[in-house]
């Protein structure tokens, strides 16, 4: 039960330094509603996909911002030999698809072979769940675009009265 608990408000405290650091720009529109631009730092962005992945065997993981696209890497211990180490590597994009956001993972491979399809599909949702958290200001918001450039990935949100 302590264990829950310590890491339930370490997550807390994750995701609310992270919300504190994400930087917002926010203008009116015509028909009352806010567009909200919010923009996450490549170093906010490696520490939520290292959380999501959520993986102790994964260390040096890195994040480089693409134009259009994040590509990382790492390497990982093996379970039955830690001397030993595979590299870890995937694609991540980042849309907008009816309102919300959405992160695919393409080209996953540990040591040049595929990742299992069904971890990847786990840190797509794991992923774009956490990166929502931190750009979606008001539950009553939509995402209108993601734009990645090679320094931060914005995010337009529009915020309905």
């Amino acid at each position: 039960m302590k264990t829950t608990t310590r890491n339930i408000l370490f997550l807390l405290t994750v995701f609310a330094l992270l919300l504190s650091a994400c930087k917002a720009n926010v203008s009116r529109n015509g028909d009352g509603s806010l567009d909200v631009e919010t923009s996450i730092t490549q170093q906010e962005l490696q520490e939520v996909i290292s959380s999501s992945i959520a993986d102790p065997l994964i260390q040096n993981l890195t994040v480089s911002l693409q134009s259009g696209y994040i590509l990382a890497s790492g390497t990982r211990q093996r379970l039955n030999d830690s001397s030993n180490t595979d590299t870890l590597s995937f694609r991540l994009d980042l849309e907008a698809s009816n309102g919300e956001l959405v992160a695919t993972i393409s080209d996953a491979q540990l040591d040049g072979k595929p990742i299992e399809q069904n971890r990847v599909e786990n840190w797509n949702q794991t992923i774009t769940n956490r990166i929502a958290l931190i750009g979606q200001k008001n539950p009553n918001s939509t995402l209108k675009s993601v734009t990645i450039t090679s320094s931060e990935v914005i995010m337009i949100w529009n915020v309905a009265r």
